[in-house]
């Protein structure tokens, strides 16, 4: 069963919580996005204002230049999930292990140009694989569909660890992703520029089973042109090292 998971992005705690109110009702997974002002070229909302529903999971993506340091306070909110990126700094296994310890799952996000090889050793400890193709720290972008080798590798090479996409989601490619293999479609901009967020998503839900929406299909995402052409993330310098 693929799951629909709204995304949260912002750097304001007043609307961190309308997108969060947005999704009441239907969203039973939250995927709230963290950025440090380094790995990414803008700061998300600090760790500290980090909030969700009871009842609700919550997978933490954590865009920062070295995610270890916080590790203590991404493990205090509890969340089910806490991915990184393959590109940070760091001891991925040692990060890991401390996770599993608090019953937290451990995941890795690939930027585009990052390839499955450089995870590949560290898959044993690797519960979540978000493949990247949107905008770090940001709304938009495209799903850029050549990526999908990238989900048929990691099936591959590791048939029972869940695979996410996050870029570009909407109800014109959630079935592509879908039938590819994708486990969960991250869906921010689809979600949040739609005049009716609650029929977006039972749209997306529809686009993905085959079946009827169940609601009035939503107007087109407000996402701009410009937006979507923007990449905004920062690489590590060739001489610095990433988790692996």
């Amino acid at each position: 069963m693929v799951s629909i998971c709204p995304t949260v992005t912002t750097d304001n705690p007043a609307t961190y919580r309308l997108q969060i109110e947005q999704t009441l009702g239907y969203a039973h997974r939250l995927h709230i996005d963290l950025s440090d002002g380094i790995f990414t070229n803008n700061k998300l909302i600090d760790i500290d204002e980090v909030w969700w529903p009871g009842g609700v999971r919550a997978d933490l993506h954590v865009m920062y230049a070295d995610p270890f340091e916080h590790a203590q306070a991404l493990i205090a909110l509890q969340p089910q999930l806490v991915i990184v990126h393959a590109e940070a700094e760091g001891d991925f296994g040692a990060f890991a292990d401390r996770l599993r310890h608090h019953g937290i799952e451990a995941g890795v996000a690939l930027l585009p140009q990052t390839p499955v090889s450089a995870i590949a050793p560290a898959l044993d400890l690797i519960d979540h694989v978000l493949i990247f193709s949107g905008n770090l720290g940001h709304f938009g972008g495209l799903a850029d569909l050549k990526l999908l080798e990238k989900v048929q590798e990691v099936r591959r090479l590791k048939p029972t660890v869940e695979i996410g996409w996050d870029g570009g989601v909407n109800d014109q490619n959630a079935k592509t992703l879908a039938d590819a293999g994708v486990d969960v479609l991250n869906v921010g901009g689809f979600l949040h520029g739609a005049q009716d967020p609650t029929a977006a998503y039972y749209a997306l839900q529809a686009a993905v089973t085959g079946q009827a929406a169940a609601q009035q299909s939503p107007t087109q995402s407000r996402t701009t042109e410009d937006e979507q052409d923007e990449f905004p993330w920062k690489p590590l310098d060739d001489d610095e090292d990433g988790l692996f």
